[in-house]
């Protein structure tokens, strides 16, 4: 069985907490109706409460940001009548602990008691431990809720995830966090009614801007500013700004470096480039640096766009980028951030062009569909008599001894003749190329 103190969280909501517990923990909704910024699943015509009324609670996987109320509802759901809770810990579970659980629910279901087990960040469980879960969900001895702020298509083995139901929660808006730090700040039972404390809206907005979607956050940064407040200002006066932003110090951004968020922001950040928009550029560009992200790493993915989808169109995109990368690696943080923002600002507003990539996607797959075909004589290196003989060489024209240092001569193997892997466009200074380069197919059609 799991240590008793894994049951604490999901004991009845209406157990008496100690004055001096957290206010987050204190301030927890007690029913679905207290849930905010979630309406879409546990309001009224939500799914999960009509699962839940009618009796007919599914497996299923809560996944969301941190501080968004994922907890909340596995406990109030697992708390409804006729339900029994279990609840382990994927930080300190083994399969032992599991089969433990398994066992007693097994008992349980004799007596006609239904278990319902909850485990929090389920995506730490390694592959063993859901493996062990799984046949158990799949019977019906358990059913399971998991909450997760990861992917669960990502961190879920497959077989246990396709017996779940997955319900995304969203991130909460600030006008949500506001309402709750206002209604925190006048609840006499729970909060800090009986403190005293006058919190105007432009304190409650700023708690809820600093908090980053997360309610937790927002209740304990209301919690640290209030205490900051109360000892130095008079009673009547309302909550400043200045004791917010002492309290919240350096706001912490949503932001990972290897799982989803991390590629949210860098696709954000491509696909802003790509749309020429420096703006949202620089801001995810900032947001990334301000979250800890590595600068060399935004700086290869800048060297990367600088050919991928810039190309031809601004030649100097790529030397700019690999200059950019260069002066990152060699000054680092703080001042990277201003070279970081010239290479951004210069490619959001270059002209786009992709030919080149597209050129050696459609030539990768012609190697891949025709093979090694054999190369045409003239292009061959003739090192020896032998291959002399064979024709090696036979026929090349050195192009800078020709007019205008170009030579109508087809190069593609015999069966690609004719086939065109680079369309340059007519964005920026790749026009010029197309130009050209429509001239030179004309003169090589023609003799060929």
């Amino acid at each position: 069985m799991p240590p008793d103190d894994s049951l604490e969280l999901f004991a009845e909501p209406e157990r008496n907490l100690a004055p001096n517990a957290p206010l987050a923990e204190r301030m927890r909704p007690r029913a679905l109706d207290d849930v905010i910024g979630q309406d879409g699943l546990v309001g009224p015509a939500g799914p999960l409460r009509a699962l839940a009324e009618a009796g007919e609670l599914p497996s299923l996987i809560l996944w969301g940001p941190p501080g968004c109320g994922k907890t909340t509802v596995a406990r109030l759901l697992a708390s409804r009548p006729g339900l029994r809770c279990e609840a382990l810990s994927a930080v300190t579970a083994g399969v032992k602990e599991i089969r433990e659980t398994v066992e007693s629910a097994r008992r349980e279901r004799r007596r006609g008691l239904r278990t319902v087990l909850v485990i929090d960040e389920i995506h730490r469980l390694n592959r063993a431990q859901q493996d062990a879960l799984l046949p158990h969900v799949e019977t019906g001895t358990v059913t399971l809720i998991g909450a997760t702020t990861e992917n669960p298509s990502f961190e879920v083995i497959a077989p246990l995830l396709s017996r779940c139901r997955v319900f995304t929660l969203d991130r909460l808006e600030e006008p949500s966090l506001a309402a709750l730090v206002r209604h925190a700040a006048a609840d006499c039972e729970r909060g800090l009614g009986r403190s005293g404390l006058v919190l105007g809206d432009d304190a409650a907005n700023a708690i809820a801007a600093a908090a980053d979607g997360d309610a937790r956050r927002a209740l304990g940064l209301l919690e640290a500013a209030a205490t900051l407040h109360l000892r130095r200002a008079p009673r009547d006066a309302a909550l400043s700004l200045e004791a917010v932003r002492e309290a919240a110090g350096r706001a912490l951004l949503v932001h990972d470096r290897d799982r989803e968020e991390h590629y949210n922001v860098v696709s954000a950040l491509i696909k802003s480039l790509r749309a020429s928009d420096p703006d949202a550029a620089l801001y995810y560009t900032a947001r990334m640096l301000a979250a800890g992200e590595d600068p060399r790493f935004l700086a290869r993915r800048l060297v990367i766009f600088a050919s991928e989808d810039v190309g031809n169109a601004e030649p100097a995109a790529l030397p700019l980028a690999t200059a950019a990368y260069q002066a990152v690696e060699r000054i680092g943080m703080p001042e990277a951030r201003i070279v970081l923002a010239q290479a951004v600002a210069f490619l959001a507003c270059a002209p786009k062009s992709n030919a080149a990539y597209l050129g050696i996607e459609r030539a990768g797959r012609a190697v891949a569909e025709r093979g090694s075909l054999p190369v045409p004589l003239h292009l061959r290196n003739a090192p020896t008599g032998l291959m002399k003989g064979l024709g090696y060489g036979r026929g090349y024209e050195y192009p800078h001894d020709a007019p205008e240092h170009f030579v109508a001569t087809a190069n593609l193997p015999e069966s690609l003749q004719g086939e065109r892997f680079y369309e340059p466009t007519r964005e920026g200074a790749e026009a010029a190329i197309a130009d050209r380069l429509a001239r030179w197919r004309a003169r090589r059609d023609s003799d060929s």
